[in-house]
């Protein structure tokens, strides 16, 4: 029998063979890695691998098939070799030392000599679970963490249906996880979260903001850059150390803590996980650890990544498999993670990365070209992770939009939990930028953030960080220009403003509600944060101006952006308190030429106009019959809206065509220029039938 994602979509049967052989090369894989144990058992290389102490001493174990001798070398050695600190050889390119107790100390530095056949260098462990960088030489060594008091958690991870217990709920509604389990997902940078002209750090984003998400009505926290990565501008996507947790924004145990405090409120942690490609740093990363270019690699053409300098890893080797489970699982054990966002799928699923390629019909991504085994990796990684935490949630950044990225193996997918909707943010900045507001086609809207797979679950968004990275702008200030500098105080007047926020607020309402399964915001955007992203380098003179986020102008009461802040939580409560995200939605009326736009989704119907000059007196909006109350509406005056709607009466349908009122049950309303409005069903009858 076909896999249910062929059933689903017919047009994928002429590639059967492909897809059904995806799931027979990860069955054949996952044997003749976990032999008769379970892919859990297998991926537990940061258990062996690396620095650990032991009961009579220390232990350390590296992967090196090329060397011919190495060392360990740090301030206990004078940072040279000493045949005391020599790792013997093992079998199979391992290598071993074991010292006692009193060699090595907490905090202490060291990195390895690694020689092979006609050269030597200095590296960092493969599995180094902490590095720092010296301040004034910027060398990075690895550091001997082994606390005296060892962090004690404070609580266990959160289901997907915990309740948010800081957001009113309506009699009645689900548990809000929010949402009935859907992310809400708060994107953040831990370094920006910080309003000063410096790095942040794990401490004052567990007392500063993990609040503010909890208050704002998200339940995920998504962090990026937490992996250790040399350069600060890459955005922690040129990743170094992948087990080590950043040293810039401080130590394992202050992670832990502001992980286990996200808990305590009831919000679940997951990661930005790159495992597409690694830095070519070779004094801090992976790249010619033991005198080869492949030992995590590929050799020749496929080795760099054409548009990213990187290095791309040869997802063929099993020790290669290794050192990416063991990752999945050491993030989720070491630190209770709750899950991952996957960085760069499309460059792993095929060997062109997915440059310059539009994938406009199937046959463009089963043309030979997908990488086979980089797919069975993501297969692997998913399998292992829900085996680790049934309850962690894998995301998947990926834009050329495979059949199958979010849908489970067993049903022909690749397994991810959800995908992003890349293609959302796209279509608002493309037509923000090239078409006045008068000229947006409502049904076009609707179209581009409806469309999506029935068979795979998606995580929508107006904006993440891409949007907001130097070069270009976010939505509010894309939308409102020159004018944030002068006119967002709560007196001004201006046009252009009283626009912007219009827009704004309608634009994140549609997304929400075309929304698959989920939403997510990047830190700052939800109240319009002005400018956009640059970490400081060279180009900028070093400058953190744009790399932090200037929470003063949210709690500035007399300026506008704490009406943005307000109408997101407001919003994500619409959303947490009604459940739609179970439901699809229905398309209800779509007019080119007026600008209106409505559908259904579960009890609640969304009208839009986006008509920028005409508000509309008693339109008529066929739901079939029912009693219908605002439950919410862009122009709220709370929202920094003009308050044009009435939100205490109750809306019953009527019939629009005279002596015939069972026939046609039409909700008339007003609908002010630029506006959202939100109908909640309370009775199903009609006025006629009361």
């Amino acid at each position: 029998m076909l896999p249910l994602l062929i059933q689903n979509d017919p047009w994928l049967k002429p590639f059967a063979k492909q897809i059904t052989q995806r799931e027979a090369r990860l069955s054949r894989k996952e044997k003749e890695l976990a032999q008769n144990g379970s892919l859990s058992d297998f991926a537990t290389g940061y258990l062996y691998f690396g620095l650990h102490r032991t009961t009579s001493g220390w232990v350390f174990r590296e992967w090196a098939p090329n060397a011919t001798a190495i060392y360990m070398i740090g301030v206990f050695t004078g940072w040279q070799t000493n045949p005391e600190y020599a790792l013997k050889p093992l079998s199979k390119g391992v290598w071993e030392l074991e010292l006692p107790a009193d060699k090595l100390y907490h905090q202490q530095l060291y990195r390895l000599l690694v020689c092979w056949k006609g050269g030597q260098g200095e590296r960092i462990p493969s599995y180094a679970n902490r590095t720092v960088q010296d301040e004034q030489t910027k060398i990075f060594s690895a550091q001997v963490w082994n606390p005296e008091q060892p962090y004690m958690w404070k609580s266990s991870n959160p289901t997907p249906t915990s309740p948010n217990p800081t957001l009113p709920q309506r009699e009645g509604a689900p548990p809000m996880g929010g949402a009935g389990g859907a992310p809400l997902i708060y994107e953040s940078h831990v370094g920006m979260a910080t309003e000063e002209y410096r790095v942040g750090t794990f401490t004052e984003y567990r007392d500063k903001i993990i609040p503010y998400i909890k208050q704002s009505g998200y339940n995920t926290v998504q962090l990026m850059a937490i992996q250790e990565h040399p350069y600060y501008g890459s955005f922690g996507y040129h990743v170094s150390n992948f087990f080590a947790v950043s040293s810039r924004f401080g130590t394992p145990d202050e992670f832990k803590s502001l992980i286990d405090t996200a808990h305590q409120q009831g919000l679940r942690v997951i990661m930005d996980l790159v495992h597409s490609h690694s830095v070519k740093n070779v004094a801090e990363g992976l790249n010619i650890f033991d005198g080869t270019p492949y030992q995590y690699f590929h050799g020749g053409s496929r080795r760099n990544h054409p548009a990213w300098d990187s290095l791309c890893f040869n997802y063929s080797k099993n020790e290669v498999l290794h050192f990416l489970l063991s990752n999945c699982k050491y993030w989720l054990e070491e630190y209770h993670l709750d899950g991952f966002r996957f960085d760069g799928i499309t460059s792993m699923l095929y060997t062109h990365h997915g440059l310059a390629k539009n994938f406009t019909e199937y046959a463009m991504y089963f043309d030979g070209s997908e990488d086979k085994d980089a797919t069975a990796y993501l297969m692997l990684a998913n399998k292992l992770i829900h085996q680790v935490n049934p309850d962690a949630i894998t995301v998947a950044e990926e834009m050329s939009g495979m059949p199958g990225i979010a849908t489970p193996i067993a049903d022909g997918g690749i397994g991810f939990d959800y995908r992003l909707a890349m293609g959302t943010p796209d279509y608002w900045i493309k037509i923000i930028k090239n078409q006045p507001d008068q000229s947006w086609e409502v049904g076009n809207i609707y179209y581009e953030l409806s469309r999506k797979r029935d068979d795979e679950k998606t995580i929508g968004y107006v904006e993440s960080h891409d949007q907001a990275l130097v070069g270009d702008k976010t939505v509010f200030f894309r939308l409102v220009d020159k004018d944030i500098y002068s006119k967002m105080n709560v007196d001004a007047k201006s046009i252009v403003i009283d626009r912007g926020m219009a827009l704004h607020k309608m634009i994140r309402l549609i997304t929400v509600a075309t929304s698959g399964n989920g939403y997510l915001c990047f830190m700052g955007n939800e109240f319009g944060h002005p400018e956009w992203i640059d970490f400081p380098r060279e180009g900028n003179n070093w400058s953190y101006q744009h790399a932090r986020r200037q929470w003063s102008l949210l709690e500035n009461p007399k300026l506008k952006y704490h009406f943005l802040a307000e109408f997101d939580k407001a919003m994500l409560s619409l959303a947490g308190n009604d459940n739609f995200f179970l439901s699809p939605a229905e398309l209800l009326y779509e007019d080119k030429e007026q600008q209106i736009l409505a559908f259904r989704r579960n009890e609640l119907v969304f009208v839009f106009n986006f008509n920028p000059d005409h508000s509309y007196p008693d339109f008529g909006i066929s739901t079939g019959p029912g009693k219908f109350r605002v439950a919410f509406n862009t122009d709220s005056p709370q929202f920094g809206g003009f308050g044009m709607i009435d939100e205490t009466i109750d809306y019953f349908t009527g019939s629009i065509i005279p002596d015939r009122p069972m026939i046609n049950n039409y909700l008339k309303v007003y609908l002010p220029a630029r506006c959202g409005v939100v109908f909640r069903k309370l009775l199903t009858k009609s006025i006629y039938e009361l």
